[in-house]
């Protein structure tokens, strides 16, 4: 009776333990889109950053597509934004990973601003 309780109590917490691990291995894994990333967006995009919000306006006559570095490495998903349009990605948090800059982005793989 002691060895069947006592395994059933391991299988309770193990399970929760396995099921954490494999959650937090997609959150490690560098994002595909990193790979897309190119030059610094043009100098008619703006971003304003809080510790909640990082807003980007793109004052380009032209859409442009961007993604927002963090100072932990961490990009943003590439995002298109039209000409004097606004697009919001996360801001630097309560651990202060700050916005180190924008990014141009493959627009073949974006998510259109306010979708």
């Amino acid at each position: 009776m002691t060895n069947h309780v006592t395994r059933r109590a391991q299988s309770f917490i193990a399970l929760p333990a396995i099921v954490a691990a494999g959650l937090l291995v997609p959150l490690t894994a560098a994002p595909s889109y990193a790979a897309t990333v190119g030059e610094l967006a043009p100098q008619c995009v703006e971003y304003f950053q809080s510790w909640r919000y990082t807003d980007v306006h793109n004052g380009c006559l032209d859409a442009v597509s961007v993604t927002v570095e963090y100072t932990n490495g961490q990009w943003a998903p590439c995002r298109v934004i039209e000409p004097d349009g606004r697009a919001t990605f996360a801001g630097y948090g309560t651990n202060g990973n700050y916005v180190t800059g924008l990014r141009a982005c493959d627009p073949t793989s974006v998510t259109p601003a306010g979708a």
